[in-house]
Formats: structure tokens, C-alpha cells, sequence
């Protein structure tokens, strides 16, 4: 795969499907080999989009973690809410989704903290993320698989971790 240089624009049935709002573009695309459908990394979100469908549509703040794997030419995404995880394969195909979708995420991502935990298999971060929208900053705490909120360690760390971050980017210290 050459991933170097621009994506051409994007098709007007794609634009127009996704009818996105004044200032936001598609900024890389391409087609998946397993489905047939077309993945647009927009300004502020990404898509899916079948013939003029919108399959689906996700802020770049809902993206937990993503993977580009150049041997097999796929994609990986994972959610921040946990939902079942996507994956896209591009095989050939010129495109610079992959370098955009980390940077469209990255723009999402304003602060970071790893909570200190107790136990071996406790993990957890608070993030303040930026709706790349609206601009609009505001926290999510992304607990591991084996962390539970209910522990009263675990919740007095996200409370200390969460009012640092928010002193830091200026927004009030109660947790929204």
C-alpha cells in the first residue's frame, strides 16, 4: 500500500450521502475489501457509508484505541463505550486513511492520565477530549476490563486524576 501524497477528492455521492456540515470535509476514504463499503475519515467524525447510505457516523472522541497493520492492511478500532470493535482492510489501496484516522483521533485527545491503581490488573486513564465539532472539551474516564468503578479506590483515584486534568484545561472541577 502507498500511503504517501493526497487522497483524490472525494466522490460527490460520498460528499453528498454524508452531508456534512459547512467547514467539515472528507478528509481521507476508501473502500473496504470485506464489505464493499466505503470508510470516510471526516474533519469531525468517522463514517461508513454504503452506495448513499450512512451506515454509521461516530465522533473521532468515541475511538478508544486504533491499530494499522501494514501487513495484513487492516484497521482495528476499538470504542471508548466498549461496544463491539470494527475492523477495515484496504489491500492495495492508495490511501491515507490510516495516517488520518490517528491524527483525526490524536486532535481528540487534549489530556491524559493514568490512574494509579491498587491491584496487578486494575488500568484506567482519565482523558479530556475535544469534540472537534463543536470544540467543545469534556472528560471521559476509560476503566480496564477488570477495574471496577465501585471500588472506593478506584473512584477517589478518577476524583483526584479528574480534578487535575480539569484544573489544567480550565473547566470546573465536578466531573459532568
Amino acid at each position: 500500500m502507498r500511503m504517501f501524497g493526497r487522497d483524490p477528492k472525494a466522490p460527490a455521492d460520498l460528499t453528498d450521502a454524508l452531508d456534512l456540515t459547512r467547514g467539515h470535509k472528507v478528509l481521507a476514504y476508501a473502500v473496504d475489501d470485506n464489505t464493499g463499503h466505503t470508510v470516510a475519515a471526516c474533519t469531525a467524525e468517522l463514517a461508513v457509508v454504503r452506495d448513499t447510505e450512512v451506515l454509521w457516523r461516530k465522533p473521532w472522541s468515541c475511538v478508544d484505541t486504533g491499530q494499522w497493520s501494514p501487513d495484513t492492511w487492516t484497521l482495528t478500532i476499538t470504542w471508548i463505550d466498549r461496544s463491539k470493535g470494527v475492523q477495515f482492510t484496504f489491500k492495495d489501496t492508495d490511501t491515507r486513511l490510516p495516517e488520518v484516522f490517528h491524527e483525526r483521533v490524536q486532535a481528540s485527545v487534549v489530556l491524559s492520565a493514568a490512574l494509579p491503581t491498587t491491584g496487578p490488573a486494575q488500568s484506567g486513564r482519565v482523558v479530556i477530549r475535544k469534540d472537534l465539532r463543536t470544540g467543545e472539551l469534556f472528560e471521559q474516564v476509560v476503566l480496564g476490563r477488570r477495574t471496577a468503578p465501585s471500588d472506593p479506590a478506584v473512584a477517589q483515584a478518577i476524583e483526584q486524576v479528574s480534578a487535575h486534568l480539569r484544573d489544567q484545561v480550565g473547566l470546573p472541577p465536578e466531573r459532568s
